[in-house]
C-alpha cells in the first residue's frame, strides 16, 4: 500500500485548505484510512478516519465541525477539508491505512500501520 499526501501550505487564520491522500488502487475498498497530525514537540494524534466498508467517518472532537473527511473511490483518494483554520492546527499531517481489513475505524488509532509522507500545514497571519 502506498499513500501520498498533498495539499498543505501556509494559510491565514480562518482560512481553508483541502488535503488529499492518494492511495494505491483498491486500497480504499479494503482498508480504513485516517488522517493524523503532529505538531512540533507534541505527540501524533488522530484527526479523522473513514471506514472502508461503508464510508462512515469519525472526526476528533478538537476539529469537529471544522474538518471533514471524504473519499473518492474512483480516484483512490481521500480528502480532509479543513475550514476555519486556527494557529493550533499547525502541524504535519499524515494519512495512514489500517492493513487489517474489517471493522470500523472508530477507536482504532493505534491500528494504523502503513504511513504516507506528511504534508505541512501552517496557519499564521
Amino acid at each position: 500500500v502506498q499513500l501520498q499526501a498533498s495539499g498543505g501550505g501556509l494559510v491565514q487564520p480562518g482560512g481553508s485548505l483541502r488535503l488529499s491522500c492518494e492511495a494505491s488502487p483498491g486500497t480504499l475498498d479494503y482498508y480504513n484510512i485516517a488522517w493524523f497530525r503532529q505538531a512540533p514537540g507534541k505527540e501524533r494524534v488522530g484527526v479523522a478516519c473513514i471506514t472502508a466498508s461503508d464510508g462512515s467517518t469519525y472526526t476528533s472532537s478538537f476539529v469537529k465541525g471544522r474538518f471533514t473527511m471524504s473519499r473518492d473511490s474512483a480516484k483512490s483518494t481521500v480528502y480532509l477539508q479543513m475550514n476555519v483554520l486556527k494557529p493550533e492546527d499547525t502541524a504535519a499531517y499524515y494519512c495512514a491505512a489500517d492493513l487489517k481489513p474489517g471493522g470500523t475505524c472508530l477507536g482504532r488509532w493505534n491500528e494504523f500501520d502503513s504511513w504516507g509522507q506528511g504534508t505541512q500545514v501552517t496557519v499564521s497571519s
